[in-house]
């Protein structure tokens, strides 16, 4: 190959790892979600209200980094399986309010092994994980950075 198109190569693409290592833990998060019968992206919600209690849409949206296209159908499958709630606020009813509910809460008991599985799925050392999220957090910074 001309060594003028060396820079799109896959080997030499820091994205194509980083998205395959995405595509597998996300794969491997389904298979431990599916006896709680959540979707990853619903997991990540749940462990937000599981820390928050209750948020406005538009601060849940803002720290997961997703529209209310994506969250509205989303939210509202979590409040038919009873684990959320959503409620106009009295002081703006353009702002939507979410809570956990006391199902919801409890759905966290039954989600404690999931971190620890993901932990020997992904077989690295504290160190090393720790490493890795400080990266990755600094480029997820850096780039969410440039859009606002």
């Amino acid at each position: 190959m001309d060594s003028k198109y060396d820079s799109l190569t896959l080997k030499n693409q820091l994205c194509f790892p980083i998205y395959l290592v995405a595509k597998e833990i996300t794969k491997r998060y389904s298979y431990l979600l599916e006896e709680l019968d959540l979707t990853y992206t619903q997991y990540i919600v749940m462990m937000y209200f599981w820390e928050k209690r209750t948020s406005n849409v538009k601060e849940l949206g803002n720290i997961l980094l997703l529209d209310s296209s994506t969250l509205t159908p989303l939210l509202k499958k979590l409040e038919v399986k009873g684990y959320i709630t959503r409620s106009r606020s009295l002081a703006d009813e353009r702002n939507l309010i979410v809570s956990i509910t006391d199902k919801g809460l409890k759905l966290r008991d039954k989600a404690l092994n999931i971190p620890v599985e993901m932990t020997k799925c992904v077989d690295l050392e504290d160190k090393e994980i720790k490493t890795l999220y400080e990266i990755t957090n600094k480029i997820l910074n850096n780039i969410t950075k440039e859009e606002k």
